[in-house]
Order: structure tokens, then C-alpha cells, then sequence
């Protein structure tokens, strides 16, 4: 039963890596038949961006409520209504407002998976799980891409999607009676634990610097994808099929090593992980910025930017009870999905903004800030740790 139900979480978290990348694929052609800007998409991702920041703010009171399991299978519904709201809608407006369960069901789902999660399985299973997360964001684009060649049009891609989450949504609801396996832990938990406001999380010690920590990691994320193609081909003057090869290995590189993170995560430990995530992603980072003319060190360094960002999410996710309590954890990995949505929205676009001014040469200067500042946090929330650690023991 214990292995059912980690096979039922991960294929969850395909679901919801499906949409993810749905948008994006489609867009060129959406943009045209619904006589919209380019630009209009970033109206979308916005609307869902803020119901995922929404529901994951609301998810410690939802999951106490009413239950991970059902939390997850209501969740992954609504994503999969939205989306076959997507696939009808001929107006823009429309889809501005399927875009708001979209992004209620995503948020709620992530900070939910997450939690239970890092409360029952060891860290291994948290490094799989978002792996599992990568195979749902790489295999959407396929299915848009077929339904697109196919003549079929952009909608039948959303609607293909949509059949598919239905289907996830019916699983999770017959699987219910198995995420009952840890309730009598989890009574327990319950008698000790009580909904947190965010005031009263922001005084536990750690938690600012945890917050500020999973946005930089978002943006660093995000910023990277994002812009690589951009970077190589304006700026590096890479042609635009190798460009966008080696921006699609970004992704590939979280992916894969989220994979291999899982086979070494239990014996290095969250913090050990956290630490060489950064110092990858920084090392890939310099090959990036090397002025020399060969094009291959800034090639592979996005390949080790990805391999670096991989262990770093899952990780902090992961020690989220070692660090606030399992009492505390499902309200603070609520606030840190927000804290984590907020990075990944507003930075990229941000960087859209200095490279049209200053240039997009800024781009691996612009990926350290970040990736110092998540070091320099890392090291202040286990120092803070240990601290707080040590004085519970002596008084």
C-alpha cells in the first residue's frame, strides 16, 4: 500500500507538470486565431500565476481541512476543467478566466504533494517526485506538437491534455482510501498543530531567510530557461537551432538530475545537496560568462546550470519539516510555493526589462546575483538552525 501511494504522487505530479508547458507551445498559433499580441500571453500566465500564489497561501488550512488526497484530487479536477476551458474558448477574455482555476488547482496541489511528501518519504522520493514533475512539463509540447501537425488545431491539444487529467483525477479519487495509511501519525500531528497567519510564520526564526531563498532559486530557474536562446543567439551569435538545442538541455539537466539526486539524496542530505546544487549552478554559470570566442564553454554551462539546479528545490522542500517542525511544515511550504511563484513570475520578465536597456550581455551577471544570494542564505537558514536547534535541547 506504501508503494501504491508513491506511485499514485508521482503520477500526480506528472499531472501536474502537464500544462506547465501548454501555453508556451501553443501560443504562436493562438495568439494568431484569437487576433491577440504576442505579448497577451504574459496576461495569462499572470492570472495563473496569482491564483497559484492564492491557493498555495490557503493550502495549510484546505489540507488540514479537508485531507492531502482529497486536496490533490480536486485539484488536479479543476486544472483539468480549466483546461478544457481552454480548449474552447474563441475569446481572449475567455481564456483570462479559465486561467483562474488553472491556476487555483495548480497551487494547491504543489503545496499539498509537497508536504505530505516531505512529511512521509524519505528524501530520495522528493528529488523523483519532481523529476516525475519534468516528464509531465517535457511530454505536454510533444502532444501539442501533434495535434498541431496533425491539422487538428491548438484546442485539441488543450482538450488532449484535459482528457488526460480527467483520467489522473479519477485515479487519485479511488486511491482516497490509501492516503488514510498515516492517519493515526497524523491525528497525532494534528493535536499538536494549529493553523498559522503569516505574521506568526514570519517570527519563527529561518523562515524570511527560507522564503527569500526559494525566490531567488525561481528566478534563477526561470531566468535561465527563459533568456538562454536569446543569450546565445543575440549576444554569442550561436545559430538559433543550436541555441534553442541547448536551452531545451537546460531543462533536460533538471530533469536528469533530479533522477540521479534521488540515488545519493538520502546518504548527502538536504543541506549537502543545497550547497553543491549552488556551487554547480555557479560554476555553470562562470563558463556562461567567460569572454573567450569558443561558443562550447557557455554551451555546457547551462547543461551544469541545470544539473546544479537540480537537487535544490526538492531539497528545500524536503527539510522543511528538519527545520520548522512537521507541525508547522504544511503551512510554510505553502507560503514558500508563493514566495517560489512570485520569483518565477516577476524576475524574468524583469531581466526582459535591463537586457532591452543595457543589453542582454547582463544575462550570467544578472544569474550570479542570484545564485550568491541563495548561497548566502543557505548558509544563514542552517546556521539559524543549528542555533535554534541547540537552544530547544538546553532549555
Amino acid at each position: 500500500m506504501y508503494s501504491l501511494l508513491l506511485v499514485i504522487i508521482y503520477v500526480a505530479f506528472i499531472s501536474l507538470g502537464l500544462p506547465d508547458s501548454l501555453l508556451g507551445s501553443a501560443w504562436p498559433v493562438m495568439h494568431g486565431e484569437l487576433n491577440v499580441p504576442v505579448s497577451y500571453a504574459g496576461a495569462v500566465t499572470m492570472i495563473i500565476a496569482g491564483g497559484t500564489i492564492v491557493s498555495s497561501l490557503c493550502s495549510d488550512r484546505l489540507t488540514r481541512k479537508l485531507g492531502a488526497g482529497l486536496v490533490t484530487a480536486v485539484s488536479v479536477l479543476m486544472t483539468a476543467v480549466a483546461l478544457f476551458g481552454f480548449s474552447v474558448s474563441g475569446e481572449f477574455w475567455m481564456l483570462c478566466l479559465w486561467a483562474i482555476p488553472y491556476g487555483l488547482g495548480a497551487g494547491a496541489v504543489d503545496a499539498a504533494l509537497n508536504n505530505y511528501v516531505a512529511l512521509h518519504y524519505a528524501s530520495r522520493h522528493m528529488s523523483w517526485l519532481h523529476c516525475f514533475w519534468g516528464i509531465g512539463a517535457s511530454i505536454s509540447p510533444y502532444i501539442m506538437s501533434f495535434a498541431l501537425t496533425g491539422g487538428h488545431g491548438w484546442s485539441s491539444g488543450y482538450r488532449y491534455v484535459s482528457l488526460i487529467q480527467i483520467v489522473l483525477s479519477a485515479c487519485l479519487f479511488v486511491s482516497l482510501p490509501l492516503w488514510g495509511m498515516h492517519q493515526a501519525q497524523k491525528a497525532e500531528e494534528q493535536v499538536e498543530a494549529k493553523a498559522l497567519t503569516f505574521g506568526q510564520m514570519m517570527k519563527i526564526p529561518g523562515v524570511a531567510a527560507v522564503l527569500i531563498l526559494f525566490f531567488g532559486y525561481c528566478a534563477l530557474e526561470q531566468t535561465t530557461g527563459l533568456w538562454a536562446s536569446s543569450y546565445l543567439a543575440d549576444h554569442r551569435e550561436v545559430s538559433a537551432e543550436t541555441a534553442a538545442q541547448f536551452a531545451s538541455l537546460f531543462f533536460l539537466g533538471i530533469t536528469f538530475g533530479r533522477f540521479l539526486c534521488g540515488f545519493v539524496a538520502d546518504r548527502l542530505g538536504d543541506r549537502t545537496l543545497i550547497r553543491a546544487g549552488i556551487l554547480t549552478a555557479a560554476a555553470g554559470i562562470v563558463l556562461v560568462l567567460l569572454p573567450v570566442q569558443a561558443d562550447f564553454p557557455a554551451l555546457a554551462g547551462l547543461i551544469i546550470i541545470g544539473f546544479g539546479c537540480a537537487p535544490i528545490y526538492p531539497s528545500i522542500i524536503h527539510a522543511t519539516p528538519f527545520n520548522f517542525g512537521k507541525e508547522n511544515s504544511q503551512a510554510i511550504i505553502g507560503v514558500q510555493m508563493a514566495s517560489a511563484y512570485v520569483g518565477t513570475t516577476f524576475m524574468p520578465p524583469l531581466f526582459g526589462v535591463v537586457a532591452s536597456h543595457l543589453g542582454i550581455w547582463l544575462y550570467p551577471a544578472y544569474l550570479m546575483v542570484f545564485a550568491l544570494l541563495m548561497l548566502i542564505l543557505s548558509e544563514s537558514l542552517n546556521r539559524t538552525i543549528d542555533r535554534e536547534r541547540k537552544r530547544r535541547k538546553i532549555s
